[in-house]
This record gives structure tokens, C-alpha cells and sequence, in this order.
């Protein structure tokens, strides 16, 4: 059986403890390979790696950094297809996902920073005759970064390369779920040529890997995406050691129809937006509103567009709902289906495991895609995250009342809103406690913006030159002439 390795100081190698975890393929619910359960013995040669590289990466000029990034970028390229079915496997997402978006995305976000750090600039500002005031930016050191399961790949590089781009050497914890591409990226890092210690990719679980670079006290910068619990945590155990923190965490978000909407547009977005990697996107839009004067027809053509979304083999292309990520996952999403019951929900369509799963694949973790109508909106099922292929459809009769229903939980990640009214497209969105609204569209990315949530969805942006500048630390130096 394959084994995963951990990638420190430029090698691959067990973890010291000799102890593997298993690596579940969603799809069956069978073990295809090991992962290292690293623990802080791993985290300290990590960081022992990347205090060497630093002085060296820190002070490589920028196109030679640009250059190795861009090898990076073909590296991923020349293993799209690898990488694609690797992560199919690892989450259980469709294959045809992995190579819309996953993957290309990963290799851009590659390709983006190498060549934003080739323009990232400084300010300096003339005070005449009192002198002049400039601002130099430099790498912070050595930095952490912890990214959850759901976009493996794509979330993963999202960190790395602005942390790299940057001058700074990097410890990056994988989600132990789906490992297999971050070990692929290891790979594809030593035949890029990227320095010994530049980045080191630690396989484990939270405890004994995360949370121990997490408290390591020459490690000044963590970037987390995941749970808010876990985020929280990182809040409370770092707070006295003065770290920076990007924390990108939960999300309940917001999918508002005004009857203006185009119509059609409307719905198939909305129902890509509810059940697109099994609704396992932290930008899914799990509660969705719709006004009065179109409900009715909205939940109608909504469960009609959701029962075309074949669930099954995720390396079928017409499959379009793969498996759920993990055994723990399912299990989670059917009790809040239950949960949904007792609080007066209606379950329009789904709600169950499907009964028509291929004999080969019985084993693994299905949910039918699920509609529910008939809740409060302040109810358990519209407040907290789930994390799976079900969605609320709530009625609402004013632009105040779809305010105060989409404003109402902890988080504040993103919101998509569809009208055609031009004017409320801007005030509305302008109210909306979210950190991204997408007006007529869902999950358009553009790298040069800042992305992050509000309230207890995070703090810090990344994006552009958001994520630069967190990887940075800034001096102000004036000069009296």
C-alpha cells in the first residue's frame, strides 16, 4: 500500500514515530494508503529546515524566485491529470470538478503570486524639506500554514505561494483527510528545484502536529482556513504570544432571489451554489431566501433542477453530487436532517442515502441532495454550518426582512444576491454582513481582491496583495534631509 511522506528539509521521509494513519477513499470507504501521524518531532525539524533556508530564500532577488515559482507552475501542468484523480479520490468530489477548478486554480495561484512579487512595491513619501518617509517590507521568517480538506490543493497552494513569493520559508499542515495532493506537490517541489527548507509539508492530525506549530514560539504567523472551533482555538492559544493570524473559517451564507432576478439564471445558479463539491465549500449558499411573490415557483423549479444532479461514482463525468468526505462527515449531515425534522422542517426532496449506488462503490459515504422548507429562520438547522449537500428555502416579503434574515447568524463569509435592479444591487450588498457578495454569480474569483470573512467566519484577508503584505512585516524609516 502507498505511503505518503512527509517533505522536510528538501527530503521525503517517514514520520519518526513509525506510526501511519489510514487514508480513506470516500467513494468506497476503503484504505488506499498511509499517512504519517507526525508529530512535534516533525514540526521541530521542519522549523530547523525552513531558520536555515530563511537567510538565503529571504534574500533571493525576486525573478529568481519568480523563475522557481513558474517551474512549480509547470510542474502541476505537467501532472494535471495526477493531481486531478488524486484529489477525486482523496475528498470524493467529482473528477471533472478537480480538473474545472481545483487544480487550475492551484496552479494560479502559483503563477499569480510569482509574478505579483516581481510588483510589489513600497511607498515613500517626499515631507519637502523635512526629509523623506519610506516603508520597507520584508518576510517574517518562518510561517505556518494549516488548510482544511475540502479544496485540497487549491487552498493549500492558496498559502503557500504568497508565503514563499514573499521570502519566507514555510511549515504547511495538510488536512490528514485528503493528504495525497500536498504529497504530490512535494514531489513536484524537489523536481522544481526549490530550496532545501523553503517548504516543508508535515503530515497529521491537529493535535500533535497543528497545534504544535501553532504554539511554537519562533513561528510568527499562522494562516488557517477550517472550523471556527479550531480557529477559535488558535485565537486563545496564540493570543499571548502577539501572533499574526489569517483565520478564513465558517460560513452560513445567504442566497437571496429577488423577484426582479433573471429567473432562469437564478435558480440553476442557486442550486450549483447549494450542492457543488457535495456542498462542501465554505462559500456554499446553504439558506437560501426568496421573495414572496416568487416562492411558490422558486421551490418548485429549485427541486426540479436539484433531482438532475446525479449522485454517484465521482470519476464518472456525468456524475454531478460525489461522495461525502469522510464516514464522520455523513454522519453529522444525516443529523441535522433529523434535527431539521424535529423543528418543523419539510424535506422537499433527498434526505437520505440514495439506493441506487453502484455494488462496487456500497461502502462509501452518500447523501441525496436535500431541500428543506418550513423552517424559522433562527432555527438550529439556519444557524449553524453543516457542511454538506443540504439547503434551507426561507420566504421573505421586504428587502428589511431579507436583511435581517441573512445578517442573522455568527458568520459572515460570503452572500450572493440576484436582481436586476441596479440601484439595490449596490445598497444591498453595502448592508450585507458578509465578506464577499456576489451579485448575479457565485464563486467568481479574482486573485488581485482581498478575501475573508466577517464576525466569527475570520479575520485577515487574503488575495493580491492582502496576502502579501500578511507575510510581510512593515518598517517605516524617515531620513531628514
Amino acid at each position: 500500500m502507498k505511503k505518503i511522506l512527509n517533505y522536510i528539509g528538501g527530503k521525503l521521509l517517514p514520520p519518526a514515530s513509525e506510526k501511519w494513519l489510514e487514508n480513506i477513499n470516500p467513494a468506497t470507504g476503503e484504505v488506499y494508503s498511509l499517512i504519517p501521524d507526525s508529530d512535534e518531532r516533525e514540526i521541530e525539524a521542519a522549523y530547523t529546515a525552513a531558520k536555515n533556508a530563511f537567510p538565503s530564500w529571504s534574500t533571493t532577488a525576486v525573478q529568481d524566485r519568480f523563475h522557481i515559482m513558474m517551474r512549480i507552475v509547470a510542474g502541476i501542468e505537467k501532472r494535471f491529470d495526477e493531481l486531478a484523480l488524486a484529489e477525486s479520490i482523496d475528498n470524493g468530489k467529482p473528477l471533472w470538478l478537480s480538473k474545472r477548478v481545483d487544480i487550475p486554480r492551484a496552479a494560479d495561484n502559483f503563477r499569480f503570486y510569482a509574478q505579483a512579487i516581481t510588483q510589489f512595491s513600497s511607498e515613500l513619501h517626499d515631507m519637502g524639506k523635512s526629509g523623506l518617509n519610506y516603508t520597507l517590507r520584508r518576510p517574517l521568517g518562518v510561517v505556518g500554514a494549516i488548510s482544511p480538506w475540502n479544496l485540497p490543493l487549491y487552498l493549500f497552494t492558496w498559502k503557500i505561494a504568497p508565503a514563499i513569493a514573499a521570502g519566507n520559508t514555510v511549515i504547511a499542515k495538510p488536512s490528514e483527510v485528503t493528504p495525497m495532493t500536498a504529497f504530490l506537490l512535494s514531489e513536484i517541489c524537489i523536481e522544481a528545484g526549490l530550496p532545501s527548507g523553503v517548504l516543508n509539508i508535515v503530515h497529521g492530525t491537529g493535535p500533535k502536529v497543528g497545534e504544535p506549530m501553532v504554539v511554537h514560539p519562533d513561528i510568527p504567523a499562522i494562516s488557517f482556513t477550517g472550523s471556527t472551533a479550531v480557529g477559535r482555538r488558535i485565537a486563545v492559544l496564540t493570543a499571548p504570544m502577539f501572533k499574526k493570524l489569517s483565520l478564513e473559517m465558517g460560513g452560513k451564507n445567504p442566497n437571496i432571489i429577488f423577484a426582479d432576478a433573471e429567473y432562469d439564471q437564478a435558480v440553476k445558479g442557486s442550486v450549483r451554489a447549494a450542492f457543488t463539491n457535495q456542498g462542501q465549500i465554505c462559500l456554499c449558499g446553504s439558506r437560501i431566501l426568496v421573495e414572496k411573490s416568487i416562492f411558490d415557483r422558486f421551490v418548485a423549479d429549485f427541486v426540479k433542477e436539484t433531482l438532475t444532479y446525479t449522485v454517484g461514482d465521482p470519476l464518472k463525468d456525468t456524475t454531478r453530487v460525489g461522495a461525502i468526505v469522510s464516514k464522520t462527515q455523513l454522519e453529522k449531515d444525516l443529523a441535522y436532517i433529523e434535527i431539521a425534522k424535529a423543528e418543523g422542517g419539510n424535506i422537499l426532496c433527498g434526505g437520505k442515502i440514495p439506493d441506487n449506488i453502484p455494488p462496487a462503490l456500497v461502502g462509501g459515504y452518500y447523501l441525496e441532495p436535500t431541500v428543506i422548507t418550513g423552517l424559522a429562520y433562527d432555527c438550529r438547522v439556519n444557524q449553524e454550518e453543516i457542511f454538506g449537500p443540504i439547503v434551507t428555502i426561507m420566504p421573505f416579503e421586504t428587502e428589511e426582512e431579507a436583511l435581517k434574515i441573512a445578517n442573522s447568524t455568527l458568520y459572515g463569509l460570503s452572500a450572493t444576491v440576484w436582481t436586476t435592479h441596479l440601484k439595490r444591487a449596490h445598497t444591498f450588498a453595502e448592508k450585507l454582513h458578509s465578506g464577499i457578495v456576489w451579485v448575479n454569480d457565485w464563486l467568481v474569483r479574482d486573485l488581485r481582491t482581498p478575501f475573508g470573512g466577517m464576525k466569527h467566519s475570520g479575520v485577515g484577508r487574503e488575495g493580491g496583495e492582502d496576502a502579501l503584505r500578511f507575510f510581510t512585516e512593515e518598517k517605516n524609516i524617515f531620513i531628514r534631509l
